[in-house]
């Protein structure tokens, strides 16, 4: 199934990565463009043994899956660009965050499948948690190549359009959340007198080993943290300073946030309201 990705950046590559590994993609149906960098495509070809072009036609001829892996602000030119090339059988997979189904379908005017996804920067080892959005026009072939493709790169989860800004503010920008909390235990580290070459694999498995025991644990997060915290002990010492400091709460105001810009971000494709 003749796949062109438009835009070669590294959740592109993840995307392709993944798909040839599993056997989602074969490596003679990939084709990748990107508006100048030649050498980033010269790379991807390298590297994964796939097409690369910029000749439009030789691209989108025959394409059954676009794969839209651009900056927002290309969006429209990218669709213009697209457009004559676009036919009923034709699948659009997004990328771009904020950019509306409606807003594509208006732009490319002509019935086809699209799928709206966001996946995190995890895909680029195999662990992203992705949502996708369809629309009606997506067969139940389309569904199962998509969900095909977005499970080579980590968990996929069908949702309603309206929720994905919630999954933009929860697990598309939860990467960063826990680095920023991995860059707090480093620096404490450091203070209570652990070499970096000693706390680092400890940070790193304690992480680890919690996402397992959250993964096979029938409980919920609050009941293992409470079969940790023995009265008295360190953790409730620890925790008793995270409490009066509100973190569970700054955290709960975070992902509110970055929800609440991922609306934002989508205002300008929200079709306009008719007087």
């Amino acid at each position: 199934m003749k796949t062109v990705f438009i835009g070669a950046g590294s959740m592109a590559e993840a995307m392709i990565s993944g798909a040839i590994s599993s056997g989602a993609l074969k490596r003679t149906d990939i084709y990748a463009t990107n508006r100048a960098n030649e050498a980033r495509l010269k790379e991807l070809e390298d590297q994964y043994n796939i097409q690369t072009s910029y000749q439009i036609d030789e691209m989108f001829k025959d394409s059954k899956i676009i794969v839209l892996a651009m900056k927002p602000k290309d969006a429209k030119a990218a669709l213009e660009t697209i457009k004559p090339f676009i036919c009923p059988t034709s699948l659009i997979i997004t990328l771009m965050a904020g950019v509306t189904i409606d807003f594509i379908e208006r732009e490319l005017n002509q019935p086809c499948g699209v799928i709206r996804a966001m996946p995190n920067t995890s895909a680029a080892v195999g662990k992203s948690a992705t949502a996708i959005a369809l629309n009606h026009h997506v067969s139940e072939e389309q569904k199962q190549k998509a969900l095909s493709l977005f499970s080579s790169i980590g968990i996929t989860k069908i949702v309603k359009e309206e929720q994905l800004d919630a999954v933009t503010g929860l697990s598309g920008s939860g990467p960063a959340y826990v680095y920023y909390v991995v860059e707090a235990m480093e620096q404490a580290a450091e203070a209570i007198g652990l070499e970096k070459e000693i706390s680092k694999p400890l940070i790193i498995q304690t992480l680890l080993g919690a996402a397992e025991m959250l993964s096979v644990s029938d409980g919920k997060a609050e009941q293992l943290r409470r079969a940790v915290t023995s009265p008295g002990g360190t953790t409730e010492a620890g925790i008793h300073l995270l409490e009066n400091h509100q973190v569970k709460e700054a955290f709960v105001s975070c992902i509110k946030e970055a929800t609440a810009q991922s609306k934002r971000l989508g205002l300008p494709y929200k079709a306009p309201i008719q007087q």
